[in-house]
């Protein structure tokens, strides 16, 4: 005789605790971000394209919806920013200077540096658990043809640039000793303007990059050639007579020379030359000599190196050749050129 088992029905109580999150106005989030990007060590200017980037957007939110707080926020609206970004909004608009009609409708570059901004700041609150989802997750970046991206100089554009300085100028000869380095050891303009008499190693001919100044947070030596020694030496002497620093790019009254005065330096001399059709800032420089110095035989292990790259692919975009120099390599280099199937 079978005994009847009792059997008795599990009950289990699921008491799911709904997550709840603080209600963040915009100007709240914001400062929560650049506080919590500061502790974790994000460089000011990193943390000033957090603000002047996500300023913009307020901008256009505010004149396109009623949003006071960030649970508000949709993809939808990051689209249509985007959208304003591409075809409606004015170049240059509220720029100092530049008052005159530019066009509307920005760069795709342009665009993802702000959604690239934008979309690191909503990342945070995500990750502090400050909202439940960012609202630009599925938002991706701006997809585009990377046609001519190194922009580099010629070498008949840098024979003339070179010879529009009047060296018996202080002003003029130290931008020569700048120029002279950023094609000499391929610095970002940072790291040039930041240098100082004790980052110069002249037994060895090294240059020495704080972290500090670094764009990867790493250290490195960048080599440099005996003809750009001598310039720095010379600079550091002219220095040395009228300043009490060990800078060595000063202003004509022995400040620090800033990035956007430089740049605006070399476009006058570019212009001056007659390069007119190029970007003219000091990046174009480092891909003058990062393309140079691959044509010169540099393999791409140690060109990143010397050039502070974490990511060799980052890299491969300073490198890119024109059509004339594809050509050279080509006939230099093809086996049916040498006759090596004959």
């Amino acid at each position: 005789m079978a005994l009847k088992k009792k059997t008795r029905k599990r009950v289990v109580a699921l008491s799911e605790k709904v997550k709840e999150y603080p209600e963040l106005s915009l100007d709240q989030a914001l400062e929560i971000v650049v506080a919590g990007k500061r502790a974790e060590g994000v460089r000011d200017r990193t943390l000033r394209d957090y603000v002047k980037m996500f300023g913009y957007f307020r901008e256009w939110l505010d004149e396109n919806y009623e949003v006071s707080h960030v649970g508000e926020l949709t993809a939808e609206m990051f689209r249509n920013y985007i959208n304003y970004m591409k075809y409606d909004k004015p170049r240059y608009g509220g720029h100092k200077f530049i008052t005159a009609d530019q066009g509307v409708g920005l760069s795709d570059t342009t665009i993802n540096i702000n959604l690239r901004a934008l979309i690191a700041l909503f990342n945070f609150l995500e990750r502090e658990e400050l909202i439940p989802v960012s609202p630009m997750r599925n938002i991706k970046l701006l997809r585009f043809d990377q046609n001519d991206l190194t922009n580099a100089l010629t070498d008949d554009e840098v024979r003339r640039i070179l010879a529009v300085p009047n060296l018996k100028e202080y002003v003029s000869f130290r931008d020569y000793v700048a120029i002279n380095i950023l094609l000499d050891c391929g610095l970002r303009a940072q790291e040039l303007l930041s240098l100082r008499t004790a980052n110069i190693d002249f037994q060895t001919r090294f240059i020495h990059i704080d972290a500090d100044k670094s764009k990867n947070r790493k250290e490195r030596m960048v080599p440099m050639s005996t003809h750009t020694s001598k310039l720095i030496l010379r600079l550091i002497t002219e220095n040395n007579e009228h300043f009490r620093t060990d800078r060595l790019f000063l202003s004509s009254y022995g400040e620090p020379l800033g990035q956007n005065h430089f740049n605006k330096r070399l476009k006058y001399y570019a212009e001056k030359a007659g390069v007119t059709a190029k970007k003219r800032t000091a990046h174009v420089y480092r891909h003058t000599w990062a393309k140079n110095m691959v044509l010169e035989g540099c393999d791409a292990f140690t060109l990143q190196k010397l050039g502070g790259w974490s990511d060799i692919r980052t890299m491969r975009r300073y490198i890119q050749m024109d059509i004339k120099e594809m050509r050279e390599k080509h006939d230099q280099f093809s086996p049916f050129v040498s006759n090596r199937y004959k």
